[in-house]
């Protein structure tokens, strides 16, 4: 266990500042910075930003003094470094670039879209899982040369699919189905409007009966967090765990694991060629990790 401190090297605000990190767990990092001057504002996903004057307290509270490259290389293994692709901030121009080429004539949909994203209480359904699910259909769809009306369909199903999210299961996805047509009737075809209510609406379930025929690939890049690296599917299901905090410990771990032990019983997790050569043995590895530390730990 330890709490790392580089040098001095960044400058702000008419000052040099330090990072604070720890290569164990960020509860350690933040019950070491309670025991500071430093402002819990200081929070900057995986790290504290300490200005010089405050350097000395942090190592008199406990941290250690390393390189910055020392530093950098440990919060890396230990998984808890949160790579600027998924961090808002870094990823929005990027997404708002992506809105524009989608739907030209409603840039500020665009920028209402991801306030809602990114709005308070959202932990895992953010703009980074909307990142990844763009990426995700970018990928799959060039696999199956996908046409132009498929791929704005595809793209729209992943911007509204959770433009809308309370934690209420089918109610959520009924209302963002009707955000989507509320948003961009008279802007985007009656027809791909309606095929992106669809995609919508599969979410509820993840059944694919009767879907259109785009649907394998829009439920694989829904899914494709379940076949993430292990630190980034660690960070995943803690940030499903604080989305839903307000569930009493036990009812959540019963619950989480029947969901996932439903994913793990089907013949086939992902419905691509593509994705199931590429993602579903790691995917069942993953949760069969996470529905034995819900069951047991």
């Amino acid at each position: 266990m330890a709490v790392l401190i580089d040098p001095p090297l960044w400058p702000a605000h008419g000052t040099m500042f330090s990072h604070l990190v720890s290569d164990t767990s960020l509860d350690e990092l933040h019950e070491l910075v309670g025991r500071t001057p430093i402002s819990p504002k200081a929070f900057d996903e995986d790290h504290y930003d300490v200005p010089r004057h405050l350097i000395d307290d942090a190592v008199a509270a406990g941290a250690t003094r390393v390189t910055a490259h020392e530093l950098t290389r440990r919060l890396a293994a230990s998984g808890l470094r949160i790579p600027a692709k998924e961090r808002p901030a870094k990823i929005r121009p990027r997404l708002l670039r992506s809105w524009k080429a989608t739907v030209p004539g409603a840039p500020e949909t665009g920028q209402e879209l991801l306030d809602r994203w990114d709005s308070p209480g959202r932990e895992y359904h953010t703009s980074v899982h909307l990142a990844e699910v763009l990426d995700n259909i970018h990928r799959l769809g060039s696999a199956s040369s996908e046409d132009s009306d498929s791929w704005l369909v595809l793209r729209l199903a992943a911007w509204y699919h959770d433009a809308v999210y309370r934690g209420r299961p089918e109610e959520d996805e009924r209302d963002s189905a009707d955000l989507v047509t509320a948003d961009l009737t008279g802007v985007v075809d009656p027809g791909a409007l309606d095929r992106v209510r669809g995609l919508i609406l599969g979410t509820i379930d993840h059944t694919a009966a009767g879907r259109d025929p785009l649907w394998p690939i829009f439920h694989d890049a829904d899914l494709g967090i379940l076949a993430a690296s292990p630190g980034r599917y660690g960070r995943y299901a803690s940030a499903v765990r604080r989305e839903y905090s307000h569930v009493p410990e036990e009812v959540f771990r019963r619950t989480r694991a029947e969901i996932l032990e439903g994913f793990l019983n089907q013949d086939r997790i992902y419905l691509t060629d593509v994705a199931s050569a590429q993602w579903e043995g790691v995917a069942r590895n993953n949760l069969r990790s996470e529905i034995a530390s819900l069951r047991h730990g």
